[in-house]
C-alpha cells in the first residue's frame, strides 16, 4: 500500500459522545460514514495526539453515519484514549483488514472483554435465518457490558445472549471457554467466532476444532502501521494486520505461536 493510499484513508474525526459501559470502559462515538459500514472484524488505526496509534475494531452504533471505538482504561495509550472527552479531537486511518465469513444455521460467538465489538459488528450482519448465541466473558459483573445492546441488535433473530463471570457474580459461573464446553457437549453449531485475550482464543479454537467445526478468530497482536509494513505484528510467517486479522481454524491449529508465544513492543517473543 503506498502513500498516497493511506492519505486516502487518514482523517480526523471530534468525539461527539462518550458512553460509560463500566468503571473502566468506555465507547466513544464519531461521525464517519466509512467506518460506520465496515465488515465484522475490520479495524482502523486510531492515532491520539501526542500519545500514540493503537488498532481499534469499530463498535457499531444505533445511529446511522456514526462509529465508535470501545477502549478500556489499561496502559498508556488506552488510558489516553479513554481519557478524551467530548470535542477532543482523534486521527482515524482504514479500514484494514479481512472479516469474518458468517455461516448459515446456529452460529455461536464467544467474546472477552473488549473483544466482543467485532462480535457484535458480527451479530449486525448475521443473516435472518441465523440462530445466534452469545458468550460474554467477564471476571465480575461491574465487568459486564454490552448485553443489552447485543439483545436490541439480535431482535429479530433467534438468539441468547448469555453473560458468563468468573466469580458467578452474574450470568453463569466460570471461563467462558467452560461455558462454551457445557454447550458444545448438547448444541451442535454450524460456525464458531472469537474474539479476545489469546489464551481463552485458543482454547476456543481448539474445542471448535475438536468437534470439527467451522471457526474463526480475530487476533489482538501489537501492531505499529496496522499495513504490513513494520513487521510487529508477525506470527509464524504471517502478518496478522495485512494477512488477517481473521484467521480460520485450521490455520491456526498449525501456528507454532498461536496461543503459546506473543512479540513485546521490542519485538522480543515471550510466552503467554
Amino acid at each position: 500500500m503506498g502513500l498516497q493510499e493511506i492519505s486516502k484513508r487518514s482523517s480526523i474525526r471530534t468525539i461527539e459522545k462518550i458512553i460509560d459501559e463500566t468503571p473502566t470502559v468506555r465507547t466513544l462515538v464519531f461521525s464517519d460514514e466509512s467506518l460506520s459500514n465496515v465488515l465484522p472484524g475490520q479495524f482502523a488505526m486510531v492515532w491520539i495526539p501526542g500519545v500514540n496509534e493503537l488498532p481499534m475494531s469499530v463498535m457499531v452504533s444505533d445511529e446511522k453515519g456514526k462509529a465508535a471505538f470501545t477502549v478500556r482504561k489499561r496502559g498508556e495509550s488506552s488510558t489516553a484514549l479513554y481519557d478524551l472527552k467530548v470535542g477532543s479531537q482523534i486521527g482515524v486511518r482504514g479500514p484494514y483488514g479481512n472479516s469474518f465469513r458468517i455461516r448459515d444455521g446456529k452460529i455461536l460467538l464467544v467474546g472477552g472483554g473488549t473483544g466482543l465489538v467485532p462480535l457484535l459488528r458480527l451479530a449486525k450482519f448475521a443473516k435472518p435465518t441465523n440462530d445466534v448465541t452469545i458468550l460474554m466473558g467477564s471476571k465480575t459483573k461491574d465487568e459486564v457490558f454490552f448485553e443489552d445492546a447485543a439483545n436490541r441488535i439480535l431482535e429479530k433473530n433467534k438468539h441468547q445472549v448469555i453473560p458468563c463471570t468468573e466469580d458467578g457474580s452474574y450470568g453463569k459461573k466460570g471461563f467462558v471457554t467452560d461455558v462454551m464446553a457445557e454447550l458444545m457437549r448438547d448444541t451442535k453449531f454450524d460456525g464458531v467466532y472469537t474474539c479476545g485475550p489469546e489464551i481463552m482464543m485458543y482454547k476456543v479454537v481448539q474445542m471448535a476444532n475438536s468437534k470439527n467445526t467451522f471457526v474463526e478468530a480475530s487476533l489482538e497482536r501489537m501492531m505499529k502501521c496496522g499495513i504490513g509494513m513494520c513487521g510487529s505484528c508477525c506470527m509464524d510467517d504471517i502478518l496478522v494486520c495485512h494477512d488477517g486479522t481473521v484467521f480460520d481454524g485450521e490455520f491456526l491449529a498449525k501456528s507454532k505461536e498461536f496461543g503459546h508465544t506473543h512479540r513485546t513492543k521490542s519485538g522480543i517473543l515471550e510466552n503467554y
